[in-house]
């Protein structure tokens, strides 16, 4: 009897499947919205440079000029007609207030901004940047905001990946659910910039342990022949999270209160999440049979198999799962992620798809105000379009085959990127279709890598392959807002660098072996004899080739 079986004999896809699974993807709403809440709490707003009252004037001594036409006379202005957000005139142009004065082929002194900055309040009523003013000479502090929260993404990967595997999937889910509350609680009043950082950092570690372990608990819970459906409503309800962030956005303009509002949420599932029971199949695989038993009964009372349940023992359990008992009493590290050919090549083809993938969705999905829209309006619809992507990766996942999923959803991501290049930039409705196709791309290319790399690990090392991936990701993650800097040299450089990168990857997940209607490998020799199978068959079929050709030869 395979573990598989096992599940079906206390109720396959029953009640504690249908709750757990319910109870594990409302987190993901929240964790969507701290991955992209930086669009709204770091958003900048249109700038100036702040100017003094003059002397003996009658401006009040902090009113502001946004509008006045006097502004002219102190802030030069951009090749757009709009006032320069970085400098201001050495001395005032009082000449310039008169009519149709211009400076055109003139040179006059100018100098950076003196007394700080005048910030239009009209769509973000505060943030980091007009907190902290992240402006002119400190702009790339924005993305290293961000890129410091995905180097907390990273290392958490690489930390709870690894003690999930030694101390338990739920164990780890609980811990990492009080971590976001608190840390991302601690965010919301944040005195510095850098006290701020800290506890991105720290929410970031935290929320890559809740997705490594909610993806683990789901797949060795649900059976295989729904596991593509568990998968995609996690995706979905991940969805909602990005048009729900939009929907708050819009309703608290206030950064503090806005990432307070996305965090408190956690409090809540770190106190339910005492009721999921740990994974059966970690817990023989980790040598605690007595354990698994226990929560094989309660599971089997909960779907209704009471009888069913009471039938098993410690004893029972050694019996028909010897091969992954006889596995738990190995010892298994980062390490064998490398060391067996199949399993060293599912890992270098995850790590392209993987850091590609993130990479270019960061990419597109944290630049909402480059496309020259309503930014709430342009993340509900990059939210919106992950629908049909989803749904579409749900049907070809199912029918066609992970793989063909996991190649065509990355070579259309990166197509639609780089198509972008060839248009202009006025043409800003076409611009952001194709942005929007290619983020959906992105996102089918995400749902599948989940289910897919889960599939392609084994039980023994699942964790630490999924750690392995997801810090990958999160490399990627944080090298996409380092590259946005390379537009100040020619701006369609990111848009090659994300393309391509997607594009690459896809080829490379043509490599991949395939995993759809296949039982989940406990152990890494299963993995391997699966290939030794297919190359026996592919020899077979060739021996039987050769021989059929003969025979029809000397028939001839």
């Amino acid at each position: 009897m395979t573990f598989a079986n096992l599940l079906d004999l206390v109720g396959g896809m029953g009640r504690f499947q249908f709750i757990e699974l319910v109870l594990l993807s409302f987190p993901a709403i929240m964790i969507a919205s701290h991955n992209l809440i930086q669009n709204f709490s770091a958003g900048i707003p249109s700038h100036h440079c702040h100017i003094k009252a003059p002397a003996n004037s009658s401006w009040g001594p902090n009113e502001s000029l946004m509008d006045r036409d006097t502004l002219k006379a102190f802030i030069p202005l951009d090749q757009n007609q709009k006032p320069e957000k970085c400098l201001q005139f050495t001395e005032p142009q009082w000449w310039l207030l008169t009519l149709n004065a211009t400076v055109e082929n003139m040179t006059i002194d100018k100098k950076p901004c003196t007394s700080g900055w005048t910030y239009d309040r009209s769509v973000f009523s505060s943030t980091i940047i007009t907190e902290w003013n992240l402006v002119c000479d400190w702009r790339t502090k924005r993305q290293m905001a961000q890129s410091i929260y995905m180097a907390g993404v990273l290392v958490g990967a690489v930390v709870f990946g690894s003690l999930s595997d030694r101390f338990g999937r739920r164990v780890i889910l609980t811990w990492c659910y009080l971590q976001m509350a608190v840390t991302g609680t601690c965010t919301a009043f944040s005195p510095n910039f850098i006290t701020y950082c800290i506890f991105r950092f720290l929410t970031g570690m935290a929320l890559s342990g809740v997705g490594l372990n909610t993806t683990s608990l789901i797949v060795e819970w649900i059976p295989t022949r729904v596991r593509t459906i568990a998968g995609a409503i996690i995706g979905y309800f991940y969805t909602s999270g990005q048009i729900v962030l939009a929907g708050l956005a819009y309703s608290i303009p206030n950064w503090r209160h806005l990432q307070l509002t996305v965090s408190v949420p956690f409090f809540v599932y770190f106190l339910y999440s005492w009721w999921i029971p740990e994974s059966a199949r970690w817990l023989v695989m980790a040598g605690k049979p007595e354990q698994a038993v226990m929560v094989l009964k309660r599971v089997a009372k909960l779907n209704g198999k009471t009888k069913e349940g009471e039938k098993l023992s410690v004893e029972t359990l050694g019996k028909d799962l010897k091969k992954e008992v006889t596995a738990s009493k190995s010892k298994y590290s980062v390490t064998d992620l490398g060391r067996t050919p199949l399993i060293r090549r599912i890992s270098i083809c995850m790590t392209f798809v993987w850091f590609s993938t993130s990479f270019a969705y960061y990419g597109l999905a944290m630049d909402l105000q480059n496309f020259g829209i309503s930014i709430y309006l342009i993340q509900v619809i990059f939210g919106a379009v992950d629908i049909p992507a989803k749904l579409i990766s749900t049907i070809t996942m199912s029918y066609i085959g992970r793989r063909i999923t996991q190649t065509a959803s990355l070579i259309l991501a990166g197509t639609m990127i780089l198509a972008n290049i060839f248009v202009p930039y006025e043409m800003q409705t076409l611009r952001t279709s194709l942005a929007v196709l290619g983020k959906g791309s992105l996102a089918c290319s995400f749902s599948c890598a989940f289910l897919y790399t889960s599939e392609l690990y084994p039980t023994v090392i699942r964790q630490s392959g999924l750690g392995y991936v997801s810090t990958m990701a999160r490399l990627g993650g944080i090298v996409a807002p380092m590259v946005k800097i390379t537009s100040e040299y020619y701006p369609f450089l990111p848009l090659i660098i994300y393309g391509g990168a997607a594009m690459t990857s896809g080829i490379i997940a043509c490599f991949l072996p395939e995993t759809l209607n296949e039982a989940l490998p406990d152990t890494i020799e299963e993995v391997e004899n699966k290939i030794k199978k297919i190359k026996t068959l592919s020899n077979n079929g060739m021996t039987e080739k050769i021989l059929l050709q003969d025979a029809v030869s000397t028939t001839c």
